[in-house]
């Protein structure tokens, strides 16, 4: 009885030690692997860290304002919620050298994904109020604040309708606004109008279900607005989804009604769009590598790229990754000069970690600068590129399990009964 329960003991020791062999080796090549984006050689660009100082930076914006730009990000010790989560507002006159205006935080709570708008003369900023007992980090409401000078901002207010979560707030004319939002229980989304930043009204529901998440629009040269959606298909699972895609919508004036169809080459997730040149484009994070285990579509245990899209009706066009990886993308974009400024926060890009790795390690604030000719030629050729299998993960799996047959192997050949020789008699 003994020699059984010892040799079970044995058996579940040895199968702990195989499992920690195999999470050790694949988190040493997770660390180890070597920056893996691939850039558009037809892309031309000079880039650099606007803000390198350790911390979990993130969710970024970038606007024209009063003759200078404005930037601002999350600054945090990890992507969770956190009560030590501030926004960081930052100001440039040449895209190089960056002034740090103020802090700004939530009393008690996380606070995340700042958006600027320029309404009636005052800087708005709007931003997700976040639980710190969440965990994942789900936001539950949207909160504004404006200022006069970008340095002193008045006391946060909460916008009325309790549960949506706005995005990015975008003007035809510079006289009525709209922003699209999603619910903060995911599932949906929806338009809303402003002639003040303050006040705002429903304009129309754009999407529901298939857990509808981040939502970004942008304006067509012919009135119309063309709109993407995170669709996680299951919102939050850890380990993604293979049915998860970007919705690609289209709604005419007054923006009612919406022409809607699903785009599979990406979940595109923090989107930024923007107009150059009359064509619709997005920046956002992506995935490069996908399969049906852990490394389905938005999986944590997966690589992340933020990447250039141009969206078209129904369908995401992909042109090049931005230098990035880990936990990235949220970018905020500027125009000027034949110039395409692009933010966006990203881990070590010397690295290639999967996504959960990098929301507990320090990311920096990465600055692009793109010709505008350059990103048009990208779109007027665009490369072929097709979702690939995580080959690493697989050549560690298929290492480990090797080892393991042939380690069991000799365990059995030790542990096999000698048979003992029998003297002959004569």
């Amino acid at each position: 009885m003994k020699k059984k329960l010892r040799r079970r003991l044995i058996h579940v020791g040895v199968g702990f030690a195989f499992v920690g062999i195999y999470l050790g080796t694949l988190s040493l090549e997770w660390l180890a692997r070597p920056a893996g984006y691939r850039l558009n050689p037809d892309l031309e660009y000079n880039d650099y860290d606007a803000v390198n100082d350790g911390l979990h930076n993130s969710n970024t914006d970038m606007t024209w304002w009063n003759g200078s730009i404005y930037m601002v990000h999350a600054s945090s010790p990890y992507h969770m919620g956190s009560t030590k989560c501030r926004l960081v507002i930052w100001r440039s006159h040449d895209m190089q050298e960056w002034t740090k205006l103020v802090e700004l935080h939530s009393e008690g709570e996380d606070i995340r994904d700042p958006k600027f708008a320029n309404i009636g003369g005052k800087l708005f900023l709007y931003a997700l109020r976040n639980k710190v007992d969440d965990p994942i980090a789900d936001p539950y409401g949207t909160i504004f604040s404006w200022s006069d000078d970008g340095e002193t901002w008045q006391d946060w207010e909460d916008i009325e309708h309790d549960g949506w979560l706005f995005w990015r707030a975008k003007s035809p004319d510079n006289v009525t606004w709209y922003v699209p939002a999603y619910w903060h229980e995911h599932g949906k989304s929806a338009l809303f109008t402003s002639t003040d930043g303050k006040n705002w009204t429903m304009v129309s529901q754009i999407h529901q279900g298939e857990g509808n998440d981040e939502t970004a629009v942008e304006f067509l040269p012919n009135g119309s607005m063309i709109c993407t959606a995170r669709l996680e298909y299951r919102a939050d699972t850890g380990i993604g989804s293979i049915h998860a895609s970007t919705l690609v919508a289209i709604a005419d004036p007054p923006f009612t009604t919406w022409y809607k169809q699903r785009s599979r080459v990406a979940r595109l997730d923090g989107p930024r769009l923007f107009s150059l040149g009359g064509r619709t484009f997005a920046v956002g994070r992506y995935q490069p590598e996908m399969d049906v285990f852990l490394t389905r579509s938005g999986g944590i245990f997966s690589k992340k790229r933020t990447g250039i899209y141009e969206v078209l009706p129904g369908k995401l066009v992909y042109l090049t990754d931005l230098p990035s990886a880990g936990d990235t993308s949220y970018p905020g974009i500027v125009k000027g000069n034949g110039s395409v400024y692009m933010c966006y926060y990203t881990s070590n890009i010397q690295r290639d970690f999967p996504w959960v790795f990098g929301m507990f390690a320090p990311s920096a604030i990465r600055m692009v600068n793109a010709t505008a000719a350059s990103i048009l030629s990208m779109a007027d050729d665009p490369p072929s590129r097709s979702t690939m299998v995580p080959w690493d993960g697989y050549i560690v799996l298929g290492t480990n399990l090797a080892f393991d047959t042939w380690v069991i192997a000799r365990i059995r050949v030790k542990n096999r009964p000698r048979k003992q020789a029998t003297k002959l008699k004569r």
